[in-house]
């Protein structure tokens, strides 16, 4: 069984849900804190394991590549300035061995991982989906799903159980469980909102897919909107083969919607240890 070298970061779309910021900045560019949301997400992926990130991008998404470039004229002012500790900042964001590919057309995210296919070159490798961030303080949510690949060699679909109200409609599993704990086997999707999805089981934005993922991608029709669903994918590919789901232990924030937004900015800051004393006396005030 091949390890998982390699990740896919799909980063391509408009970010409708963050207008109008996003008319001009990318969405994976927002901050938390002072870091972008998909640093984050590239961070979790090299905790993980992983050597190769590939970002798939599309039209306005410069920025992202300009982060993780070189800048040599800002390492250049930084060390004469003697910030030494904000050039040593710059200079580890450009180590990371980051690849791009452009998404021409959106056509959602099954179209997207099909970009990455010559990229992959026949190996098993991880999703990241930048719209989701997993705070866990001893193992990463990657690196989580990427251990039990390494126990079921097969598709790994990650999962939380969801409480309380959801403001966005979520993709709710069903699956069948296993005698292994926090391990089942997916079988469907369907899309649920509000009340009807407290305690269901839903998609998490992370996943380990096997190579045979392209061609069975190559083979799901289009939605009404154009776009081919990974779901659909997955779906297909369970009725064919084994496709587990894994319960991912960690704190998530969907910082697609603006809610959740806030609630990561504000328990990040929390976490910080240079803010996090003279920030929680701010709150208090507003208690």
């Amino acid at each position: 069984m091949k390890p998982i070298r390699k990740a896919v970061i799909p980063a391509a779309g408009y970010g409708t849900r963050f207008l109008p910021a996003t008319k001009s900045i990318p969405k994976e560019m927002i901050p938390i804190v002072d870091k972008p949301v998909i640093q984050y997400i590239v961070e979790e992926a090299i905790q993980s394991g992983i050597e190769e990130i590939l970002v798939i991008t599309g039209h306005g998404k410069r920025a992202i590549e300009d982060h993780f470039d070189t800048n040599v004229e800002l390492e250049y002012h930084l060390r004469q300035q003697g910030k030494l500790q904000h050039l040593e900042l710059v200079q580890e964001i450009s180590k990371i061995n980051v690849h791009y590919i452009r998404q021409k057309h959106m056509r959602g995210l099954g179209d997207a991982i099909l970009c990455a296919e010559s990229f992959i070159d026949n190996e098993p490798f991880a999703v990241l989906l930048g719209d989701d961030i997993i705070y866990h303080e001893q193992e990463p949510a990657m690196h989580q799903l990427m251990r039990m690949y390494n126990k079921y060699g097969a598709t790994m679909v990650g999962c939380q159980t969801l409480n309380g109200n959801q403001a966005v409609p979520r993709n709710i599993l069903q699956s069948v469980a296993t005698e292994k704990t926090g391990i089942s086997r997916f079988l469907n999707v369907e899309k649920a909102v509000g009340h009807e999805a407290d305690g269901k089981s839903a998609m998490l934005g992370r996943y380990v897919l096997t190579p045979d993922v392209f061609e069975i991608l190559r083979r799901v029709q289009p939605d009404e909107n154009g776009e081919i669903r990974l779901a659909d994918a997955l779906k297909l590919m369970a009725s064919r083969q084994a496709v587990y789901t894994c319960q991912i232990e960690g704190k998530h924030y969907d910082v697609g919607n603006q809610l959740d937004y806030l609630k990561a900015t504000v328990e990040c800051a929390l976490r910080r240890p240079e803010v996090k004393d003279a920030f929680r006396t701010y709150l208090n005030q507003y208690i």
